[in-house]
């Protein structure tokens, strides 16, 4: 079956980024000028997917009222004659996405299970707002290759630095293909000595539908989160699950030092900004 649905998690506190993600959504902060849920949603369309469904919070209004119409902003763009500025705002109105709400902090496997009824029985993409990945080919178009070649859920890894292993879940891996691992094993962020590889999960999923079941009966761990690591175990004893290695270079916004790195180094590939902003930070060095 043809995966056509996304979700994407936006319910977090982002309590890394207090005070600011106290009335602004950390989805929301900017990355130049567009949010960081919009390259997600940017990416999930341009890999072909049709439906997105963004599991937001309380707080978290200001998300949908950047992807909703306004007239009035439209009218006096139109008024003052910024047409380019017009058109941007239109298409970032145009995209299609449902909202479901996440009652309580109970974690990424949680977040995931809210939107179980509007997902359905089939399989679907999930993407992390936190991760942004900049490659040729959409991470998730990567990965959707993969999927259609194996038919099963499939994890997006990085190779990472073996002392890094405890910030990361970690795979057991059997090299199928170039770029592509059978998972034997999840182990969540085990010191170097106990990691298997140093391939760690990083924030892009595509999940059968039973993984549904398999978050249903995973018992909350740490701070009664239910984590999707714990829920892939569940899965992995009665379905094979593949990885994928994905290219391109992965920006972690997850913190404050994280998120202005990707900032600049974004900000640098841009043609009306870049040259003037690498003089600057020649000078500022």
């Amino acid at each position: 079956m043809k995966v056509r649905k996304a979700v994407i998690t936006a319910a977090g506190r982002g309590t890394r980024f207090l005070p600011i993600t106290k009335a602004v959504p950390k989805e929301m902060l900017p990355l130049v000028n567009r949010p960081l849920i919009q390259h997600s949603v940017e990416e999930a369309l341009s890999s072909g997917i049709e439906q997105i469904v963004v599991v937001t919070a309380t707080g978290k209004q200001a998300i949908e009222d950047y992807f909703t119409r306004s007239p009035e902003l439209e009218n006096a763009l139109e008024r003052a004659g910024k047409a380019e500025l017009l058109n941007k705002i239109r298409e970032v109105s145009s995209l299609g996405i449902s909202y479901i709400r996440q009652k309580a902090p109970k974690g990424l496997g949680h977040a995931i299970l809210t939107a179980r009824d509007m997902v359905g029985r089939e399989p679907f993409a999930v993407l992390l707002p936190d991760d942004i990945i900049d490659s040729p080919t959409p991470a998730l178009k990567q990965m959707l290759a993969v999927y259609e070649q194996y038919r099963t859920s499939i994890i997006a890894v990085e190779r990472i630095s073996p002392q890094d292993t405890a910030n990361y879940g970690i795979i057991e891996p059997r090299p199928v293909s170039s770029h592509t691992y059978q998972v034997l094993g999840l182990i969540e962020k085990p010191e170097p000595a106990q990691a298997p590889s140093n391939l760690g999960v990083v924030g892009r999923y595509i999940l059968m539908p039973e993984i549904f079941d398999a978050l249903e009966a995973t018992p909350p761990g740490k701070n009664q989160e239910i984590q999707l690591t714990d829920a892939l175990e569940l899965l992995l004893k009665k379905q094979t699950i593949y990885a994928c290695e994905l290219e391109g270079v992965r920006y972690d916004t997850g913190t404050p030092l994280g998120w202005l790195k990707t900032t600049v180094a974004f900000a640098l590939k841009q043609s009306d900004i870049g040259p003037e902003l690498r003089e600057y930070l020649r000078q500022l060095l």
